[in-house]
């Protein structure tokens, strides 16, 4: 691990590497548009938004710029993500969404038991054959690595943040964790996207129906349509006003909720509530809500949710940047752990939404709400139709909510399960 980080990335200067994302944004959707039936082949294969996700893991992996360590990373999290929610949200209904509520809820919950049990019967069935990659001895116990994973895989880094200082890994642990952490959930996250840009045969395979989610889709596909006027320069400066406001609002709202906490109920640390991150989502989430009850709303007539995609795109390249597709090489028997623990949450939603019938953007979205997180969870629901980013975001943070609670469960059962 070590050798890879001593390791000078090519470029350093952030502007050029924002060159380099915006040029891949530009480079994926205009040949995306080309008509040509080779490429419009290749792109029936690989959607252009999973190319947008992995042109900057391969430029990361191969040392082009040093994503892990990238203040882009923080500025797509802490502006994009909250700036696109509030845009893709300020068009919510309400009654619309709620009549979603069960399957998407029961899809979340499965995916999140499937990640609670799946950690120890995978550390329980690699101590059968090999011992060594689920011992350890004090703080290189190997539980305790997992255990932070437990909570990223159950809500999100700030969880896994909150557990690491629970559990406390070493720090050669913890850095081999993270490297299973982004190589095994984005892998995971980039077939989901497959699977969406497939869905309809998705559905097909599932015997689902899935009329309530097509409904909804039109219904707001028609209703834009009907209601859609070409934006001028100021309908484009108050979209952006509203979006960069509001994260600016949830913001300054987020950091005295925090630290009051933190000063006054240490104790709900275990549950991310002194996290700043997690009250500027769930902040941006109540007022981009609030906000679907105005006029406001009607920003949607003049393109307020490809505003809040151009933004998700950004958001997506940053993301991207982080995955390191050669980390796999560095400690190979902890990804076996991520692999067959990954796997067992997959074919746990794979078994319920076969019984059930339910259509894969349940599957997919109450997955990545588990295993992904805000960010995560509204790229996948935007895979689907940028109307229905707001069950991912409702769902992600709900699972920020119990994210460090059902780690902390996981990681105990881990330990069970690893080897005397």
């Amino acid at each position: 691990m070590e050798s890879v980080q001593q390791i000078e990335p090519l470029i350093t200067n952030n502007t050029v590497i924002v060159g380099i994302l915006m040029a891949i944004l530009g480079l994926v959707f205009y040949t995306s548009g080309i008509n040509n039936k080779f490429i419009k082949g290749f792109y029936d294969i690989i959607p252009p938004l999973l190319l947008c996700y992995f042109l900057p893991g391969v430029l990361n992996s191969f040392h082009v710029f040093d994503g892990a360590n990238s203040p882009l990373t923080t500025i797509g999290s802490r502006y994009f993500l909250p700036a696109c929610l509030i845009l893709f949200i300020l068009n919510l209904d309400i009654k619309e969404m709620w009549a979603l509520r069960k399957r998407a809820g029961l899809m979340f919950i499965t995916g999140t038991v499937g990640i609670l049990l799946g950690g120890p019967l995978a550390v329980y069935l690699t101590s059968l054959v090999a011992p060594q990659v689920v011992g350890g001895s004090g703080p290189d116990e190997v539980w305790r690595g997992l255990g932070s994973l437990a909570g990223s895989w159950i809500g999100g880094s700030a969880n896994q943040v909150a557990l690491k200082e629970i559990l406390q890994p070493s720090p050669k642990l913890f850095s081999s964790i993270i490297a299973v952490d982004v190589f095994v959930a984005y892998t995971w996250m980039a077939l989901l996207l497959y699977g969406a840009s497939k869905s309809k045969l998705m559905d097909k395979f599932f015997k689902a129906d899935a009329r309530d989610v097509d409904e909804l889709m039109v219904k707001l596909e028609k209703k834009a349509k009907e209601n859609a006027k070409m934006p001028e320069t100021k309908d484009i400066i108050i979209m952006l006003s509203v979006a960069f406001a509001g994260t600016g609002l949830a913001t300054f709202l987020a950091e005295p909720v925090a630290a009051y906490i933190m000063v006054n109920y240490p104790q709900l640390e275990t549950f991310s509530l002194t996290n700043t991150f997690f009250w500027i989502i769930l902040f941006a989430t109540i007022i981009s809500v609030c906000l679907s009850f105005t006029p406001l709303r009607k920003l949607e007539n003049v393109g307020a949710s490809k505003m809040g995609t151009a933004l998700l795109y950004m958001l997506i390249v940053t993301i991207g940047m982080q995955m390191d597709i050669l980390a796999i090489l560095q400690n190979p028997g902890l990804f076996i752990v991520g692999i067959l623990w990954i796997s067992f949450h997959a074919l746990l939603l794979f078994i319920v939404a076969k019984i059930f019938k339910i259509p894969f953007f349940y599957y997919a979205v109450g997955s990545m709400a588990n295993v992904g997180g805000v960010a995560s969870a509204s790229v996948m629901s935007a895979a689907f139709h940028p109307s229905l980013i707001s069950v991912g975001v409702i769902l992600s943070v709900f699972s920020y909510a119990i994210g460090t609670y059902a780690g902390w469960l996981t990681a105990i059962l881990m330990q069970l399960a690893s080897p005397i």
